[in-house]
């Protein structure tokens, strides 16, 4: 037989607890619990060392603050979404664990932030009241490379795909239109760096990366290098390698690759006894 491994993530002790011991009682899985992000980057790294890496991620929409994650994109201006967390988790499991299916858990359904999961990686959108055959039937069909969503869902959620998809087309066209030092410049903005940082990396005067600067922002139409990265982030300009910084396990999101910082739970994964330490 086959066997599933599943992780549970979700800050709220009673509810993990309870989904992870209903899980385990089905033949065919295997379930862990984590109750932080860091905790599941964690879990995650052990497995794939010791040779059991898990299947699929069942991940808490509304999950706490995810230390160091790839953060959800906005537009500029904006306050950052304050239940975003949980979706920036499932980009950083994309990138740094490509073969894990994430499935995103919900109190409720939101086209806008299912749209925003499907875009960061997830399968699928489930809401936390549904039944266990349901669960586990979105779990076994991820694994098929199937992709779900609630019915009710569908519609809204295909018109704010359709709505992002032509946003990213205009983003591409103005990145398109920058000369090639302009966008090793822009590529240096979405990494994080600074006018003295990216002079420094380039081999440039500041005051000629000031230029520049000044070059990107009107050519993309935007005021601020907070609206440029987030044009260039929908445009899907990938931010610049840092060479030689320790510990950096996603290019350009500062989450390290080992050693991340505890969660506010002392346990990471329970397997046995179905709580979290």
């Amino acid at each position: 037989m086959v066997r599933i491994r599943v992780l549970v993530v979700d800050d709220h002790r009673i509810f993990a607890e309870s989904l992870a011991a209903a899980l385990a009682a089905e033949p065919d899985v295997d379930v862990s619990a984590a109750g932080s992000g860091p905790a599941a980057l964690r879990c995650l790294e052990r497995g794939a060392a010791e040779g059991r890496r898990f299947d699929v991620l069942l991940v808490d929409a509304d999950l706490a603050a995810v230390a160091g994650a790839v953060p959800a994109q906005r537009e500029p201006g904006t306050a950052p979404p304050a239940t975003a967390d949980g979706i920036a988790l499932v980009a950083g499991v994309r990138v740094s664990h490509p073969g894990v299916r994430t499935v995103v858990l919900a109190e409720r359904d939101d086209p806008r932030r299912a749209a925003l999961a499907l875009q960061a990686g997830a399968s699928g959108w489930v809401a936390k009241d549904c039944s266990l055959s349901r669960l586990l039937a979105v779990v076994r069909g991820v694994l098929r490379e199937e992709t779900h969503l609630p019915p009710a869902l569908l519609t809204g959620v295909l018109r704010e795909l359709t709505a992002a998809r032509k946003h990213r087309t205009d983003s591409e066209r103005l990145v398109e239109s920058l000369t090639p030092r302009e966008h090793e410049v822009l590529r240096c903005m979405v990494a994080g760096l600074g006018r003295k940082d990216v002079a420094a990396r380039l081999f440039l005067s500041p005051h000629t990366v000031r230029t520049h600067m000044q070059n990107v922002l009107g050519k993309l139409g935007v005021h601020s290098t907070l609206a440029a990265v987030a044009l260039a982030r929908r445009a899907g300009v990938r931010p610049a390698d840092l060479p030689g910084l320790p510990g950096v396990g996603l290019p350009g999101s500062g989450l390290p690759g080992s050693g991340l910082p505890g969660s506010g739970l002392a346990g990471d994964v329970v397997e046995r006894s179905g709580q979290l330490a």
